[in-house]
């Protein structure tokens, strides 16, 4: 089965990738800390092991098929997600192909199969990209593996005829060591996973990190990393390539320009598609056994509820919030808590969080789990903007004990202008009004395992 990608049509500057791409890079030693002890994956764009066998074979009897695109802010771009959906509508016309955009910036796996449910299985897909590696990158193996694991047996519990397939995209701290023929650890970590399951990986920054060693493209150029999602992200790029006619994959050596970085991260998921064959049965996928029994696949994203709370609290409303409307699709109710309020709750399981907003107007809370008690505070150096996040309250627990988690917002001022990164401090002086307050924005409990009441 051959597919054609007419990149011409769509993003005109993609000829110039494709005529200068296509050559050999010379080897470097790896980059990763000699600390880091999981042995790394050889760097192979595509691994199709049992392949996917059900989408194309709705695609090319002129079905009615749903691509859910599930990862971080290199996903929610319009960037690859969108170039890779106008290559299947345009390689299959008599299909009708709806994408289910998952994606959600500064996030990585372990809040992924808490949100798994809400945010992708209940629009029942037929394949799922899975986007985690660049936001794991600091996560221990072992967490990955719980969360990964748990990601593929929620969705093959739902439906073993919906396809998987892993995507590892990069950042420019691990371009060198994928141009020298390793995969970055977390990708690595994620290939164990592959394996058990038969599900096809793509490790979609290899050329570009071939082209970058080859002296054919530049990663980044000297703007830091100020916003890990949002619309922002999408800036185009002033100039395709720089002087001396190298590409420029990205502003901040994360998140590729659309015109540019983006179009090779396609062009190399296009070359996997081109080599995925199916039989003519629909195959039901097998759940062997896991790779580990604590794996978290009994992760649920709870509803707080108003017996949780006391103190100054109200639920933002949709209808008259902005940012209840802005996050509705995500978490429903939001609260607003004020300095005094508590929320409490009592739990069995192994992990617990808060999923959260990080903004302007974050509190410092208080956070107290079984007598140990310790502070937080829901504001960072990117909260110009509201996004969502977690709190982390407990891993690795006795999940057959009583838990008891006490959460206080405190009346205790913050630096907001230092908390921020100095390129945007000005904003606090330019939009003072936006960073009034001291609040704490639940949106529901993350739990592997249940409430007790």
């Amino acid at each position: 089965m051959k597919h054609h990608f007419h990149f011409n049509r769509i993003w005109p500057f993609a000829l110039l990738l494709l005529s200068i791409s296509g050559f050999s890079a010379p080897s470097f030693g790896a980059s990763h800390s000699e600390t880091d002890a999981y042995p790394l994956r050889d760097a192979i764009e595509f691994t199709p092991r049992d392949g996917l066998p059900n989408i194309f074979r709705k695609l090319d009897d002129g079905d009615e098929v749903s691509i859910a695109y599930f990862g971080g802010s290199i996903t929610e771009q319009g960037g690859w997600r969108l170039q890779s959906l106008a290559w299947f509508r345009e390689e299959y016309p008599d299909a009708t192909v709806k994408q289910i955009n998952a994606a959600l910036g500064g996030t990585g796996s372990s809040l992924g199969v808490f949100r798994l449910e809400g945010d992708v299985i209940e629009h029942h897909p037929d394949l799922i990209f899975v986007e985690f590696a660049v936001n794991d990158s600091g996560v221990k193996p072992d967490e990955i593996i719980k969360a990964m694991e748990g990601i593929v047996r929620k969705i093959w519990q739902a439906s073993n005829t919906t396809d998987i397939c892993f995507v590892y995209t990069m950042t420019k701290s691990e371009s060198r060591q994928l141009a020298a023929g390793k995969l970055q650890r977390s990708a690595s970590v994620m290939e164990a996973v592959a394996d058990h399951y038969g599900i096809p990986s793509i490790c979609l920054g290899l050329e570009a990190a071939d082209m970058e060693a080859a002296g054919k493209l530049i990663m980044k150029t000297d703007a830091p990393m100020t916003r890990v999602s949002g619309d922002e992200l999408n800036e185009a790029a002033m100039m395709a390539t720089d002087e001396q006619g190298r590409i420029i994959f990205s502003k901040d050596g994360v998140h590729p320009y659309p015109e540019t970085g983006h179009v090779l991260y396609t062009q190399a998921l296009v070359r996997s598609m081109e080599q995925s064959q199916y039989d003519a049965d629909t195959l039901a996928h097998p759940l062997p056994d896991p790779i580990d029994p604590d794996n978290w696949v009994m992760a649920q994203q709870l509803t707080i509820t108003e017996a949780m709370l006391s103190g100054p609290w109200e639920i933002l409303s949709p209808e008259n919030d902005q940012l209840a409307k802005q996050f509705n699709r995500r978490m429903h109710p939001i609260y607003r808590l004020q300095p005094g309020a508590e929320l409490t709750f009592r739990f069995k399981g192994s992990k617990v969080a808060v999923y959260d907003l990080m903004g302007p107007t974050g509190a410092v809370v208080e956070v107290t789990r079984d007598g140990k008690t310790w502070k937080s505070k829901r504001m960072d150096a990117y909260c110009t903007y509201y996004r969502l996040a977690t709190m982390d309250i407990g891993r690795n627990l006795d999940p057959d004990t009583v838990h008891e988690v006490v959460i206080r917002v405190l009346d205790e001022p913050v630096d907001r202008k230092q908390t921020l990164f100095e390129k945007n401090r000005k904003d606090v002086d330019k939009n003072p009004q936006k960073y009034e307050g001291s609040f704490f924005y639940p949106g529901g409990i993350l739990i592997v395992g249940e409430l007790v009441e």
